[in-house]
């Protein structure tokens, strides 16, 4: 679930229960309450998600956005399933994961939702790394590459979408999902990996589930008009009351409420097809949301949990009747984990990893990374301005670790943060002059894990022009 964070998809909004069929099946399965990212946004946690290991050693990041495709040392998960007999098929509404990035690597099929028809041509990618009337020409020279006429409907649709304002692709992605499953040929096992975009910005949720969250005094029409432009916020350009960032959080709930929804029908047509009995099921989140927190929006410039404390709910197979699970636990556990239990050999990709194997308990802490600001700031300044130059603030990379009691972040501008989340899970309070033997401690765990393997060099050449890489559009909308 791209952008869900854990306090949402674990909780109420208004009273109201955001995701049911999540819930109900962590109570036969395993709900991990202390799951965090590697990074803050899609490319790296993905890149990090396939390979087990942290971006600047993948390499996806806003310096090098695409997995290196001739890597031997970046397997991905779909290979190792593919090298094992697997069937593998990928679903994806988020442009950043997609071929075009070096995410298609051993997948057989791979569904790319912000098309109306599928194309080779993915104009998803001519729409992210380029802006205003770059994007366009761009758009329009990829137009003539392959099916001109599949490609001029996908390009009309990315505009239009026609009239599915309030479905980011879910609702499509369980059609082409089901059907796949339903015409399934042979009796090999397959790997399934799914993204569902519909708790990215904007949020836009049907009426129907919008008006089951928002208060009484509150009209669907009221909600849709409070504004959701996150640049302008961060740069100081809009304002918005406490009332209104408590109307965009049932937006969001609502939009969780939707794939929660969208979720349960993949779950019961698994059940009708006679699959279930022999699935593993994961669901998470691969980062979380500002929305208001730390004076940001969207989720970007900052390492703070609510952007890497992600839900992560188990089922089936090794997973059964775990109950909850405190341990921490780190995106990157997740590939050699299902490798392990499934009892699929492939030594180089545990090898190449960064990983904790999740039911061994040994992981002591997490990291994530921010390895360079995304949206850049002249790509800010480009779109919304930025009067008050508050995207200096931002210009920096930033590193975290956190264990159960203590999260320390350091940035490359000299700045530190220490917070006892233990007894301050909101990190609103920087203790480090309080614990400077802690900050130091914890800082130089960090240079510790920084030395112990080598950082992949960033090539961000792929096919386009490096000013048109700083002005990399962060959304995964055309």
């Amino acid at each position: 679930m791209d952008t869900a964070r854990y306090d949402f998809v674990n909780g109420e909004k208004n009273g109201v229960e955001v995701a049911p069929e999540i819930n109900s099946l962590a109570e036969s399965g395993t709900k991990f309450t202390n799951a965090f990212s590697a990074a803050p946004w899609t490319l790296p946690s993905h890149g990090s998600l396939f390979t087990g290991q942290y971006p600047s050693k993948h390499g996806a990041h806003a310096e090098s956005k695409h997995l290196p495709e001739d890597s031997a040392d970046s397997a991905t998960i779909a290979e190792a399933f593919s090298s094992a007999g697997y069937d593998t098929v990928a679903a994806s509404n988020n442009a950043w994961i997609s071929e075009s990035f070096g995410f298609g690597r051993g997948f057989d099929d791979f569904y790319k939702g912000w098309q109306y028809v599928q194309s080779e041509t993915d104009l998803g990618k001519a729409g992210l790394m380029n802006e205003g009337r770059d994007m366009w020409r761009a758009v329009a020279k990829e137009v003539f590459n392959g099916n001109i006429g599949k490609n001029l409907v996908n390009a009309i649709y990315a505009k239009l979408r026609f009239g599915e304002s309030n479905d980011d692709g879910a609702r499509r992605t369980n059609e082409w999902v089901t059907d796949w499953i339903t015409s399934r040929r042979n009796d090999d096992p397959f790997f399934m990996f799914i993204n569902y975009l519909e708790p990215h910005l904007d949020y836009s949720p049907p009426r129907e589930v919008a008006e089951r969250f928002l208060p009484d005094d509150i009209s669907y029409e009221e909600a849709m008009d409070v504004p959701q432009n996150a640049w302008k916020y961060v740069t100081g350009q809009l304002s918005l009351t406490e009332s209104e960032f408590d109307i965009l959080e049932c937006l969001y709930a609502a939009e969780i409420a939707y794939t929660d929804a969208k979720i349960g029908e993949l779950v019961d047509h698994l059940k009708s097809e006679g699959e279930w009995d022999d699935t593993v099921l994961l669901i998470l989140g691969d980062h979380g949301e500002n929305i208001g927190d730390h004076e940001l929006m969207d989720h970007q410039y900052c390492l703070y949990d609510s952007l890497l404390h992600v839900p992560l709910v188990a089922h089936g197979g090794p997973f059964t009747g775990r109950g909850v699970n405190e341990d921490l636990v780190q995106l990157t556990d997740i590939a050699p984990t299902l490798l392990s239990e499934l009892n699929i050999e492939s030594p180089a990709f545990h090898e190449q990893t960064q990983a904790t194997e999740i039911f061994d308990g040994e992981r002591e802490s997490v990291i994530a990374e921010y390895v360079a600001p995304q949206p850049s700031r002249e790509s800010i300044e480009q779109r919304v301005g930025d009067p008050d130059n508050v995207m200096d603030t931002y210009d920096r990379s930033l590193q975290a670790i956190r264990t159960q009691t203590f999260k320390f972040i350091r940035g490359s501008d000299g700045s530190t943060e220490l917070f006892n989340v233990a007894d301050d899970p909101h990190e609103r309070h920087n203790v480090s002059a309080e614990h400077p033997d802690v900050t130091a401690e914890m800082s130089d765990d960090l240079d510790t894990w920084e030395q112990s393997f080598t950082q992949i060099e960033a090539n961000d050449d792929n096919e386009v022009d490096e000013s048109t890489q700083e002005r990399l559009e962060d959304l995964g909308y055309i």
